[in-house]
């Protein structure tokens, strides 16, 4: 357990944000609450009798006295081109493990292309995409690869039932948009692709009982970024659920609705995940319910696998190559249910 140290959570009044202060406090850390924004913190503070720490992203000054005395910061604010970069030069200068739930893909590949110096010279650890996207296909897919270090293809396959977008995903994904111009991306040939080929439509066999399913494939994720950055591997394809990808698409699809006593959504998925070397295939699945909600219980356990000293590498990392991926996912068993298929 937290055994009370405390803990920064950047955006902690956002959507995921108050899922992991939740999921702090439950495993016994005291959440700090910081952000950029004063009235949201103070209305937050005053239901939960936590501290909160206003400080703008633009103001170095403040993000070092958010993070004063705190052991680890989880930043759950987007859009993460804005956010990540100042977050994560804090907590280098604080000296404390930084994680966060970033599912933009170029966002992702900025933290790994400008901190992998400064944070293993820091002697700190920086965890990206330490979410739902990006940080479980990663630690799905190093599990099924077990013992190799390279691969063919990895295939991650998102059944979604649905999704019910945040405002922070919305916002984050018109940044994103705005970056590549419009363009598409994937990752091929070793590197990120741009292009403005229609996306495919096709079927994905996932396991009983969700069954096979449409899927639009190349719909890239975070997992183009995290997983090729520790497994040698030429091309990683990302596929959603073609309902799911149509909620995600349409304006007037609402935001998610708590329906049970948690404020978990009734959304519920599987993620199948596919790797391939020299004709041999491995195969893991995760199933669950809220990608939102289960990315708190992700992002806490990596905070307390950082502060307990159970990682395996400094610097940047993500989270298949930070922690051992089969105990990390066997953690996590009161919110996943996990197959490694081998």
């Amino acid at each position: 357990m937290g055994s009370g140290q405390a803990v920064a959570v950047f955006g902690a009044y956002g959507h995921t944000g108050r899922f992991v202060v939740a999921e702090l406090r439950e495993r016994g850390y005291v959440p700090v609450l910081t952000g950029r924004d004063a009235g949201k913190l103070a209305a937050q503070s005053a239901a939960t009798g936590l501290a909160a720490r206003p400080a703008a992203v633009g103001d170095a000054a403040a993000l070092d006295s958010a993070l004063a005395g705190t052991a680890a910061v989880v930043n759950t604010a987007g859009p993460f081109a804005t956010t990540a970069a100042p977050v994560i030069e804090a907590a280098l200068r604080a000296g404390v493990p930084y994680v966060d739930v970033a599912a933009e893909i170029e966002a992702n590949a900025d933290t790994f292309a400008r901190f992998t110096g400064p944070a293993r010279a820091a002697g700190t650890a920086v965890v990206p995409a330490m979410a739902f996207f990006g940080g479980l296909g990663d630690l799905l897919a190093t599990a099924a690869a077990a013992d190799w270090t390279a691969a063919d293809e990895v295939h991650v396959a998102y059944g979604l039932s649905s999704w019910h977008p945040t405002a922070g995903t919305r916002a984050a994904g018109e940044v994103s948009g705005a970056r590549r111009g419009g363009r598409r991306v994937r990752y091929a040939n070793g590197g990120l692709e741009y292009h403005d080929a229609e996306l495919p439509v096709l079927d994905w066999p996932f396991p009983a009982p969700l069954g096979t399913r449409p899927v639009l494939g190349e719909f890239s994720m975070a997992d183009v970024v995290t997983v090729p950055s520790h497994l040698a591997v030429p091309e990683v394809r990302t596929y959603m659920a073609t309902a799911a990808a149509r909620d995600l698409a349409s304006p007037d699809t609402p935001p998610p609705a708590a329906a049970d006593g948690r404020g978990r959504s009734a959304q519920t998925f599987v993620v199948d995940v596919l790797v391939r070397s020299r004709g041999a295939e491995r195969r893991a699945t995760a199933a669950g319910r809220d990608i939102y909600a289960v990315t708190a219980p992700l992002a806490v356990e990596a905070v307390h696998r950082l502060l307990t000293g159970r990682t395996r590498t400094a610097g940047v990392a993500s989270a298949g190559a930070a922690f051992d991926a089969p105990a990390f996912l066997r953690a996590l068993s009161a919110h996943l249910t996990v197959d490694l298929h081998r």
